[in-house]
């Protein structure tokens, strides 16, 4: 039976707009066709100012925008963000236990999808307020207010039902991902080959052009500063890429034998990044919320100096700085909790702010040590199911009795070290990787290419089955 919170949800799932699950089988065809029409619908949206906001108020949330897969002053404004954290909060509950949820029970497991679309939708609305109320449209009317209000909440809906839509078997994977890995894309396009308009050049651009007020050549090197990408930054992202792209290969795989059938082998890969990339996108999230409201609150005080609000310091404290190569002042952390979960995103400004930069990533590392262990039992990747799991399909390790406790006690040899190993490699990567201010910034890149090989992996799937039918036995279809 299913938890007496998650039983609350009860009532009102049938009032919750939901996409109902195919009751045939998707052609290979027909789900690249839905996938491909979420995507090209999101990127529209991105392009769609929000009706009724002077454009001329627009602050820049950098943080947000790729890992929310969010435009500034567009439909897409709040991204995947509520559904992030929606789900974020609610797998926490479950994990601590303060949660009754057992997620091998299909009632169970409807529920707490109700719960996590009623959390998303709250919380767009909650987000979708805090915006308005805390000035990130600078002042507006109340009928201004509503209609703004009102957008933001029906583009959430229908993000959401998107990512409903692709990941109940119309599409492949999860809407979340593509939209993540189409932002991330787009920036590092961007980065790297945007005509120079006077506020922003492409980093490969430069090569064609020389740089701007006639900067010596160091400018295009290391950077210009503010909005100009640099060599250096295009050399850490191709630099990045190879460097996930082979820790996601590198795996422990245990040997295991099928007990009816003797002499039919197979293996169990342990990866070395075991939870993937969702520590990551945990902790990501976290700090993102954490700068929105910051600057929201700073925003309902009245921009306050540092030094006049303690709460606000603590939290965070702001000014309002030009960078270079651009004419539009935008606000910039420089204190409280904000500004260590913030990345310095340049080599620059690491040698000047080492303390910010230590910081950071001595924060990321810890946050997504404890979403890796956090994700193994909500996930069910702990050694105990992953046991009872292969127990039940009827293998074993050869040389050991048929026993969970044995298969178990193998696995708890492996399991928790690489967890946490795995944790501290992706914050290493993702911190360091934006010191050297990578393009789609370093989380953008560790997440986009987890992305792209999960994607592999189900295109590949997908393909196998559509050719040879027989296979969709194993694949569980």
């Amino acid at each position: 039976m299913a938890g007496r919170f998650l039983s609350l949800f009860k009532p009102i799932a049938r009032g919750i707009p939901e996409i109902k699950p195919p009751e045939r089988r998707v052609s290979f065809n027909e789900k690249i066709f839905w996938t491909a029409l979420v995507l090209i619908i999101y990127l529209v949206m991105s392009e769609i100012w929000l009706v009724g906001i002077p454009t001329t108020q627009i602050q820049q949330l950098a943080p947000l925008s790729i890992i929310f897969a969010s435009s500034r002053g567009k439909l897409t404004e709040l991204g995947i963000g509520p559904i992030v954290t929606a789900g974020l909060i609610l797998q926490l509950l479950v994990g601590s236990a303060m949660i009754d949820c057992d997620m091998s029970k299909p009632e169970d497991r409807g529920l707490f999808t109700t719960a996590s679309k009623v959390f998303s939708i709250i919380l767009t609305g909650v987000q979708a307020s805090a915006y308005i109320i805390g000035g990130m449209y600078g002042a507006l009317l109340g009928t201004t207010a509503i209609l703004i209000f009102l957008q933001l909440l029906a583009s959430g809906i229908i993000i959401m039902l998107m990512d409903e839509l692709v990941q109940k078997g119309w599409g492949f994977g999860s809407g979340i991902s593509l939209f993540i890995m189409a932002g991330v894309a787009q920036a590092i396009f961007w980065q790297c080959f945007s005509p120079g308009t006077g506020l922003f050049v492409g980093a490969l651009t430069l090569v064609f052009a020389p740089p701007p007020n006639n900067q010596p050549i160091t400018w295009w090197i290391f950077g210009g500063g503010g909005a100009y990408p640099s060599l250096l930054g295009f050399i850490a992202t191709i630099a990045a890429f190879l460097i996930i792209i082979y820790m996601e290969g590198v795996r422990v795989e245990l040997p295991l034998s099928y007990a009816g059938y003797k002499g039919f082998r197979s293996r169990y890969p342990i990866k070395l990044l075991y939870v993937s990339n969702l520590p990551v996108i945990f902790a990501s999230a976290l700090f993102a919320n954490v700068y929105l409201f910051s600057q929201i609150f700073w925003n309902m005080n009245g921009q306050p100096a540092p030094g006049r609000n303690f709460w606000l310091d603590l939290l965070g404290q702001y000014q309002w700085i030009t960078p270079q190569g651009s004419t539009q002042a935008t606000p910039e952390a420089v204190g409280g909790l904000v500004y260590y979960v913030t990345s310095p995103h340049s080599l620059a400004n690491v040698i000047a702010r080492p303390d910010k930069a230590f910081g950071y990533l001595g924060i990321l590392t810890v946050f997504c040590v404890i979403f890796s262990l956090t994700w193994l039992e909500v996930g069910g990747l702990g050694a105990s199911t992953v046991s009872k799991q292969l127990v039940d399909a009827g293998m074993q390790i050869p040389g050991y009795r048929r026993s969970g406790k044995a298969i178990e006690s193998i696995l708890k040899r492996y399991i928790p070290t690489v967890t946490v190993l795995g944790g501290i490699i992706v914050a290493l990567v993702a911190g360091i990787s934006d010191f050297f201010g990578v393009f789609g910034s370093g989380m953008g890149i560790l997440l986009s290419v987890g992305i792209v090989y999960q994607y592999y992996e189900i295109l590949m799937q997908e393909r196998a089955a559509e050719m040879y039918p027989a296979f969709r036995r194993v694949f569980g279809e």
